[in-house]
């Protein structure tokens, strides 16, 4: 039987087919799911982990946060990156100023960190200090007395930005 030309292309388009089906709708979720989380991780807004005890200071302080060590003091607890490492009331009886586990802490923290280009070294020297506005000088002061013990230059505080009407 002789197959006409037309009939030809149909038997060769059928041939070259391939039967695979593709759902869209899944990949249109998993599209909308990445985009969202692209959109939401690209913000150029830095949030620190809080402590939900601790409620920080107002300032109109210009200057953006960056990644460091988090040393958070809060009523009870003083703690560093998350782990409670001293408690308050221990810290406000000890004489002088050093607070020991907090300084053996931010070493193990130091020693930890590898720093590869120069350059580098002095941001693997900052620590930002997050302490309830209602925590006395004192305190403050043997924290940020600490952190110098440890090697830790650079001492900067989580604050609240106030925004002014202009």
């Amino acid at each position: 039987m002789k197959l006409t030309p037309l009939q030809k292309r149909a038997e060769r388009r059928a041939r070259n087919q391939s039967h695979v089906d593709m759902n869209l709708v899944a990949l249109i979720d998993i599209f909308t799911i990445l985009i969202f989380f692209l959109l939401s991780s690209a913000t150029g807004v830095e949030i620190l982990p809080s402590h939900k005890a601790v409620k920080l200071p107002y300032s109109t302080a210009e200057a953006a946060p960056h990644e460091t060590v988090v040393v958070t003091v809060s009523a009870e607890d003083i703690l560093v990156d998350g782990r409670v490492v001293a408690t308050v009331d221990e810290v406000m009886a000890a004489e002088g100023d050093l607070i020991a586990p907090l300084q053996a802490e931010l070493e193990r923290l130091r020693t930890q960190r590898k720093v590869i280009r120069e350059e580098n070294e002095a941001a693997s020297r900052a620590v930002t200090v997050m302490g309830d506005r209602q925590i006395p000088y004192r305190l403050l002061r043997k924290v940020m007395y600490t952190a110098a013990r440890a090697d830790f230059t650079d001492v900067s505080f989580a604050v609240i930005r106030k925004y002014e009407a202009s």
